[in-house]
């Protein structure tokens, strides 16, 4: 399972090393430099089209628009200096509580 999960570190790395490439080579880089905006934009169009593949769609669509929606969502937490461990400590503490209602 810890094999699995590490791609999701590889990929922040990627994402925290590709950021200030060229924008004509990096679409990574790109996203950065059209700011704020346009990574939120590009995170709500993901997370859409991943519901409407979950919706009307197979497996494979599926399992395609969810690592388009982890990919931008590394990208977001990137730019507002956060990272995927951020988030894990957050679920590790919402699934330590008592009588946690949220899982």
């Amino acid at each position: 399972m810890k094999e699995k999960t590490k791609i999701l570190r590889e990929l922040e790395e990627i994402i925290k090393n590709s950021k200030h490439s060229s924008v004509k080579s990096s679409y990574t880089a790109n996203l950065f430099s059209k700011g704020k905006e346009k990574i939120a934009n590009k995170f709500g169009e993901e997370s859409f089209e991943t519901v409407s593949a979950f919706l009307s769609q197979g497996k494979k669509e599926i399992i395609a628009e969810s690592a388009d929606v982890l990919y931008h969502l590394l990208v977001l937490l990137e730019f507002s200096n956060l990272s995927i461990d951020d988030v894990c400590e957050e679920l590790k503490s919402r699934m330590k509580k008592k009588n946690n209602d949220k899982y």
